[in-house]
This record gives C-alpha cells, sequence and structure tokens, in this order.
C-alpha cells in the first residue's frame, strides 16, 4: 500500500483532552508521525491482536511503530509499561501516539505516559480497527478503514530482538 502524503506544513490539532496532549483522527496521527522525525507511534494492543488483525507500517516515512502491550494476556494490566516504553526508546521531549483497537486502551497509555514525564501524548481516535457496528463487524472506522498503511505482524524475531529493533526506530 502506499503512504499518504502528509498534509503540508501540518501540526497536531489535537481535540482537547483530560490528562494528555489530545485526541487525534488516524489522519492527524499519521500527519504528525510524518511531519516531525522525533514523532513515535506505540501500539498498545496485544500481542494476539497484533498477530491476528496486523499492525500499522510506518515504513513509508521511514519508521516503524514501536509495540507495548498495554494489558497483557487475560487482561491483566501491563505493571512494567512504562518501563517497556523506556526500554524501547520512548521518553520526553517527543510527541507519542498511542494507539489501541478503538481508541480507548490508549488513553489509558497517554494519561499513564503524560504523567510520567513522556510526551506529550497523543490518543489516536477510533483506534486501528474501530468500534464494532451493530452487525460487531469493526469496518465502518479507524486506521485500517482509512486507508492508512498497515501490514502483518512479524513474529520472526524474538521479544528481545523485536525491543532492540524497537529501541532503534524510536530514537
Amino acid at each position: 500500500m502506499t503512504a499518504p502524503a502528509p498534509t503540508p506544513g501540518s501540526r497536531p490539532d489535537a481535540r482537547p483532552a483530560t490528562g494528555y496532549a489530545g485526541d487525534l483522527t488516524p489522519q492527524q496521527a499519521w500527519d504528525l508521525l510524518a511531519g516531525d522525525p522525533d514523532a513515535v507511534l506505540v501500539d498498545v494492543r496485544t500481542d494476539g491482536e497484533w498477530r491476528a488483525v496486523g499492525v500499522p507500517d510506518l515504513a513509508g516515512i521511514g519508521k516503524r511503530a514501536v509495540l507495548v502491550e498495554w494489558v497483557k494476556a487475560g487482561g491483566r494490566p501491563n505493571a512494567g509499561f512504562l518501563a517497556d516504553l523506556g526500554a524501547a526508546g520512548v521518553g520526553p521531549g517527543r510527541p507519542v501516539v498511542f494507539l489501541c483497537r478503538s481508541g480507548q486502551r490508549s488513553i489509558g497509555a497517554a494519561r499513564l505516559a503524560t504523567s510520567a514525564g513522556i510526551g506529550p501524548a497523543y490518543n489516536v481516535l477510533e483506534g486501528f480497527e474501530g468500534g464494532a457496528g451493530f452487525d460487531g463487524v469493526r469496518d465502518r472506522e479507524g486506521w485500517k478503514v482509512r486507508g492508512l498503511p498497515w501490514a502483518a505482524y512479524d513474529d520472526g524475531r524474538d521479544d528481545a530482538a523485536r525491543r532492540g529493533t524497537q529501541e532503534e526506530q524510536a530514537r
């Protein structure tokens, strides 16, 4: 898939939010990531979601998404979330865009990051797949439906190698 061009001269015009920098549409998130070399995307979905649904593909703008679970298998909170962000090179002074399935879990991630001095931290409205419609299908909104690049999850590397790659990307 060809990556869409960023909107010229774009800076995030985030919807105001409590406890973090604000909410961005998927396109605004893409524009920020494409236009700011320091901006990083953190996908906070679970490993199972990455495997089943895919991940954002930032190769067209010379970046990779950082993959850090907000919750672990069975819905347990990831007690090491902030440490995982730090290990991936995500820290203060650079825009951080958090993405989950529908734009809900990523709010908590953005708030926690902000409280830890990381960011400015943003949430992506609609998430990667968006909310389910009346028929239960997630095909009405979100990163994928908006035509932004995504790819199958490449799990050909072990977790340590994946974290190392994320560290390199996050710099």
